[in-house]
């Protein structure tokens, strides 16, 4: 009950966060004014940062789940699948070039990089249902249509960091360990 509590309150946030950073700007921000601070105050934490990264992404998935599942918005609920598949884009993109910069710079990632390849792993099936939802209905195929590309975009994109984040782990748990023992 807590935690389905605790849900509601993050989707309300999210969601009244999403149209409070849009109102008056001809574009829309994918990160809430609270999202961007955090992010500003971890910018030499690349742990944190990368898990607040995650965090971000997993709520705007969590947030189109809450979507689709609440009948009362079948009118609007392709638009707001796309903003906020375009908002996953966004911050999976940005969690990519961290990660990124993080290894150029030589931090040990090991920790934070298993929490991205779980996330990835949970996103590609979200991603990959919402692709496979039931498509019997005229709406859903109309409202289908509305997010498709957003869509699409979201698989490539988790895909590709899937990919690359499993390489750089691996990387890492064979050369950081070797690093250690060199300087013993």
């Amino acid at each position: 009950m807590k935690m389905k509590f605790m849900k509601i309150v993050v989707l309300v946030c999210l969601m009244l966060g999403l149209s409070v950073s849009s109102y008056g700007k001809g574009k829309r921000d994918p990160l809430t004014e609270a999202e961007v601070a955090q992010l500003r105050e971890t910018t030499q934490e690349p742990l944190k940062r990368i898990k607040l990264l995650v965090d971000f992404a997993r709520a705007r998935m969590f947030a189109i789940d809450q979507i689709r599942g609440d009948h009362k918005l079948e009118g609007g609920r392709g638009k707001q699948i796309h903003d906020l598949l375009e908002d996953f884009n966004y911050i999976a993109d940005e969690l990519d070039s961290n990660v990124d910069m993080y290894a150029r710079q030589h931090s040990d990632l090991r920790k934070p990089l298993k929490g991205v390849v779980e996330g990835y792993t949970e996103w590609q099936l979200k991603l990959r249902a919402l692709k496979e939802a039931d498509q019997s209905k005229p709406s859903a195929v109309a409202e289908m249509k509305e997010y498709e590309f957003p869509l699409e975009s979201a698989i490539e994109t988790v895909n590709a960091g899937l990919d690359s984040t499993r390489e750089l782990l691996d990387k890492q748990n064979k050369e950081i360990p070797e690093e250690k023992k060199k300087k013993k």
